[in-house]
């Protein structure tokens, strides 16, 4: 079986949000893949997508924290400022992070561990919302 959805996911604010759920709505098919693989593939420059802790919400705001220390606004040498100082900080970010994170299939369930979700990471101060790409591939 291949299918392919995609959702336009609400404007979050700067951050790492928790979207695990909002994936699962939109492909209910999942129950009836015993084996297989889903995608999630964002398609921005400016946001990114991980997979990590998913009960305490410190984590996130640790990850955000240490980002913005390590990539910060307004740095000097940065040219490509045209959409405001959050604009080239949040295509390194999107660049170190990646666009996609991919999961297995088993049982009609995401084999995610059980502190595992999946992230939206929203790199800039005023997204207009983020779309999303899944496929899955499965038997």
């Amino acid at each position: 079986m291949a299918i392919q959805k995609q959702i336009r996911l609400k404007a979050y604010t700067r951050g790492f949000h928790l979207i695990t759920n909002h994936v699962l709505e939109a492909v209910p098919e999942i129950d009836t893949i015993a084996v297989g693989i889903l995608q999630v593939f964002i398609q921005h420059t400016s946001a990114s997508l991980c997979i990590n802790e998913n009960a305490d919400p410190t984590v996130r705001q640790d990850f955000e924290s240490h980002l913005n220390q390590m990539i910060p606004e307004n740095a000097p040498y940065f040219i490509h400022t045209y959409e405001g100082p959050d604009d080239m900080p949040a295509h390194i970010k999107n660049a170190i992070l990646g666009s996609s994170v991919q999961i297995p299939i088993t049982n009609g369930r995401l084999n995610l561990g059980i502190w595992q979700g999946i992230y939206l990471c929203e790199h800039r101060n005023n997204s207009t919302g983020r779309n999303l790409v899944l496929p899955i591939l499965g038997t």
